[in-house]
């Protein structure tokens, strides 16, 4: 199967292009390295397949001209509303890609689009007699990373109901994984304070949790919205919230010194855990790594 990448340099993207290289298919990375880097893709280039990649923006002409040479079965976009970095300066490239993926997907035709969107700026706030969350529960957007995450999903609906352009969006739980940039996730930034013996920052008291889910589940998770979920939100968690603060603990340790404590910011959501009952029926999908072992892959200890 040929397939496409937008941001397939960046830490999810990197790992999608390698499970996609090894299982045989044709891969098209196109990244124009805001936040990914080619060194993440030296594991997929080592595997000899089939693998070409593009230093572009999805939002160009030239974007549009690959897409129609390759024709591409699907489309990923991970490239959207990257984590660590401000929305004020990634929110308009995003949705100018996305139109940019949308647009050639529709000139192209036959063309599945999925994305994967941050379940927390998407869900915001949600009560806990109602989590783990489900896909019916309304959304409530956090920011403007939330409101622009909301539209990515309603863009999708229009261009699916207009032009017929077929899609899956995945709200995805906490990543975290090798590759991960310290800023992309607490995970990651935890890992990077216990490897450089430096203390990192906790907001408030460390008790807002996290659905936190390994890289490998959650390419698992993609690699079959390309073929099934067509035109849903599918959550994709473990339906399980860990502490921050507990987190921590897991990580560095019980006798490691505790973070520095930040203040909390206002819009920061408390709890989030998303129900996964929807992925199993849609995507024959569910999450098996338990966050010990996720973990372990990370060298989590001082």
């Amino acid at each position: 199967m040929n397939v496409l990448v937008v941001g397939g340099a960046g830490f999810v993207g990197s790992h999608l292009t390698e499970r996609l290289v090894a299982e045989g298919n044709a891969v098209e990375v196109v990244d124009d390295l805001t936040c990914g880097s080619l060194a993440n893709l030296s594991e997929a280039r080592a595997l000899g397949g089939q693998l070409q990649i593009h230093t572009l923006d999805a939002g160009s002409e030239q974007f549009q001209a690959l897409v129609q040479l390759k024709t591409p079965a699907v489309i990923y976009h991970l490239g959207l509303l990257p984590p660590g970095l401000p929305v004020e300066a990634t929110g308009a490239a995003s949705m100018r890609s996305l139109f940019g993926v949308l647009e050639a997907a529709r000139a192209t035709g036959g063309v599945k689009v999925v994305v994967a969107l941050s379940a927390v700026a998407l869900y915001g706030e949600v009560n806990a007699k109602d989590q783990p969350i489900k896909e019916n529960q309304p959304w409530n957007p956090v920011g403007v990373r939330g409101v622009l995450s909301r539209a990515v999903a309603e863009l999708l609906a229009a261009y699916r109901e207009e032009h017929a352009v077929e899609f899956t969006a995945l709200a995805v739980a906490n990543l975290y994984g090798a590759r991960q940039r310290p800023e992309g996730g607490v995970t990651a930034a935890f890992a990077h304070a216990i490897a450089t013996r430096s203390t990192p920052t906790i907001s408030g008291d460390g008790r807002q949790s996290r659905d936190l889910l390994f890289i490998d589940d959650a390419v698992d998770a993609l690699v079959r919205a390309a073929t099934k979920g067509g035109g849903l939100v599918v959550n994709v968690g473990t339906g399980v919230a860990t502490a921050v603060r507990d987190l921590w603990t897991l990580m560095a340790g019980p006798d490691a010194a505790y973070p520095t404590s930040v203040p909390r910011r206002g819009d920061e959501v408390i709890r989030c855990a998303l129900s996964p009952t929807r992925a199993r029926i849609h995507l024959a999908w569910a999450p098996w790594t338990e966050l010990s072992v996720g973990l372990a892959t990370m060298g989590h200890r001082r």
